[in-house]
């Protein structure tokens, strides 16, 4: 009210007197919008379109990338925590947006679960061990179970070598753990993220690996596992070196849960959604409507054609 008066130069209480007046007959209406409400009917439309559980984080437009991946990762934590419980099993993808969800779980004490890593981490500079153990100690601190680490590379560099190792015991056994999760957890790594994703900044793949990627329209990928727009996978070279899980095995884990972070990876998102790799999406509020765009305006030119 003293805003209104200063604006049309008068009392207070005049303002007052005309905005009774102004109720009373239907000329104005207060209302109080909770940014929650906004919240619901995103989290609708998402389900609705893509067939999966949206939980949507509330960030403002103009929050940094960085804070928003943070915002985005304590709600993924907190969201994880009531679905793992005692004599189940959890898949963990390494990469920058599930390392940061494991520096916010909450402590919850299990009984004969386990922690199992989805995907090898070594590269031809590194043996990745440190990075992915890291990020798998936090989850079993935080649950109190036991750690499977999967010892191989991220790549192999010849198919016929994962065909061997596939076949031995020590890597039959990592194998046998991942086909019975109950919760796979990943995020989706984009070559076109303005926080890059850990397999696109770490040395894991050269020029020639990129070139492959762009000849096959790859746009993403889980677990190190590429996929292009419309969510296929075959005939990716790279997916035959790859140690990552295949989709068949993620198909079958009845709760699979993706964190994602940022508008830059929507279109990396739309293949995985695309993919039917999701039953539980995690996002930020501007990368949600980000999201809704891009699909009405994909829906839009289908119809056109």
């Amino acid at each position: 009210m003293d805003a209104i008066a200063s604006e049309l130069r008068t009392s207070r209480s005049s303002v007052s007197r005309l905005l009774s007046y102004a109720r009373q007959h239907g000329l104005v209406e207060i209302r109080v919008v909770s940014p929650l409400d906004k919240l619901s009917v995103l989290q609708h439309d998402i389900a609705e379109r893509f067939r999966v559980n949206a939980h949507v984080v509330p960030v403002p437009e103009a929050t940094s990338d960085i804070d928003r991946l943070e915002r985005v990762a304590i709600s993924a934590a907190r969201i994880l925590t009531p679905f793992f419980d005692s004599n189940m099993i959890l898949g963990v993808a390494w990469g920058a947006t599930i390392n940061a969800v494991s520096r916010h779980l909450p402590r919850k004490e299990t009984h004969n679960s386990r922690i199992v890593q989805l995907n090898g981490a070594g590269n031809t500079s590194t043996t990745g061990i440190d990075y992915a153990s890291e990020i798998l100690r936090r989850f079993g601190k935080a649950f109190d179970a036991p750690v499977q680490q999967f010892p191989v590379p991220a790549f192999f560099d010849d198919p016929r070598t994962k065909e061997a190792m596939w076949r031995e015991r020590t890597t039959k056994r990592v194998l046998a753990i991942q086909q019975r999760m109950d919760i796979a957890l990943f995020g989706v790594g984009s070559p076109f993220s303005e926080v890059p994703s850990h397999v696109y900044a770490g040395g894991y793949l050269d020029e020639a690996d990129y070139a492959i990627l762009d000849a096959s329209h790859v746009v993403g990928d889980i677990a190190t596992v590429f996929y292009r727009i419309d969510g296929s996978s075959d005939g990716i070279p790279l997916n035959d070196r790859s140690t990552g899980p295949d989709p068949a095995v993620m198909h079958a884990v009845a709760r699979r849960i993706c964190v994602v972070s940022g508008s830059s990876k929507i279109t990396a998102l739309r293949g995985a959604l695309a993919a039917g790799m999701i039953t539980d999406l995690v996002i930020d509020e501007p990368a949600a409507r980000a999201l809704l765009t891009a699909d009405t305006a994909e829906r839009l030119r289908t119809s056109r054609e």
